[in-house]
């Protein structure tokens, strides 16, 4: 049953990443966007993308991976997802460093850019957490407690700074895409319980 299981579970998620893509990669407003602009915008979506994998890599829920490889490779997922957000805010400062100046300084007219710049800096700090984990010697429930917070905010402030865009991600296949982001990374958080940062008397 769980063999047969499997290549749905990789099947699904490949569907929700990709059809987002190739649904983007479809629309005719690409046509009036320069390169730079369209790469930024296909670094966000599959930013978003990578919000899914990554809740899922963390809680072992993705079949054939072992705990210990799924942790590896959620590492170096999370890389690549600030990479991608590197990109996306890059390309968008070249087409136009006004706008982009006005929404990190919360002053612009478009409410999903300062819901973009929210999930920015909670996803920057806790790639930071990580990268400075045993620098600060935090206790794990501690540790996990702070770093899943800010993901939690990351991945909230990323799918509303998504669902108010109107541009090129088809409707459908980015309220799906999203939908599945707020509900791996809540599942991962109720069960690790990291919202317990005592341990449970008799556990």
């Amino acid at each position: 049953m769980k063999r047969a299981r499997s290549p749905l579970i990789w099947a699904a998620l490949a569907a929700a990443v990709a059809a987002p893509i190739a649904a983007a990669a479809a629309s005719p407003l690409l046509a009036w966007r320069d390169p730079v602009y369209i790469t930024a915008g296909f670094a966000g979506i599959a930013a978003m993308a990578l919000m899914l994998v990554q809740p899922l890599l963390a809680g072992g829920y993705l079949p054939g991976l072992p705990a210990t490889r799924g942790r590896f490779l959620h590492r170096w997922t999370g890389a690549v997802l600030v990479a991608a957000v590197v990109v996306h805010v890059a390309g968008l400062w070249i087409t136009s460093p006004p706008d982009v100046i006005d929404a990190l300084l919360f002053r612009s007219p478009t409410p999903f850019s300062a819901w973009g710049v929210i999930a920015m800096g909670a996803l920057f700090l806790a790639a930071l957490l990580v990268a400075l984990r045993q620098k600060l010697r935090l206790r794990p429930r501690t540790w996990r407690f702070a770093h899943t917070s800010l993901v939690m905010v990351a991945a909230l402030g990323s799918v509303v700074h998504a669902l108010l865009i109107e541009g090129t991600m088809e409707t459908v296949s980015k309220v799906v895409l999203c939908a599945l982001v707020l509900m791996a990374t809540a599942k991962v958080a109720f069960d690790l319980r990291v919202w317990a940062l005592r341990p449970r008397r008799g556990s």
